[in-house]
């Protein structure tokens, strides 16, 4: 006799931009787009000690945010 259980599996179908809102798609498992996902623990001494902030920005947002360094990011 065979016994079975039940499994939930969560799939990312959109990842939403955290400045413009825009919507990238997942098709057949993969992104349509790339984007920037960044997730920083802050630690000791920050008013944020511990906390975990995580967001998501498209490619243009990002050209946006860069475009604004007084010292570039460093591309290899």
């Amino acid at each position: 006799m065979k016994q079975y259980k039940t499994k939930e599996i969560q799939e990312v179908n959109k990842i939403i931009c955290n400045k413009c809102g825009k919507e990238i798609v997942v098709e057949n498992g993969r992104l349509t787009e790339d984007v920037l996902q960044v997730e920083k623990r802050w630690g000791y001494p920050s008013d944020k000690d511990n906390e975990v902030h995580s967001f998501d920005l498209c490619e243009e947002c990002y050209d946006e945010l860069t475009a604004a360094f007084s010292i570039p990011a460093e591309i290899r």
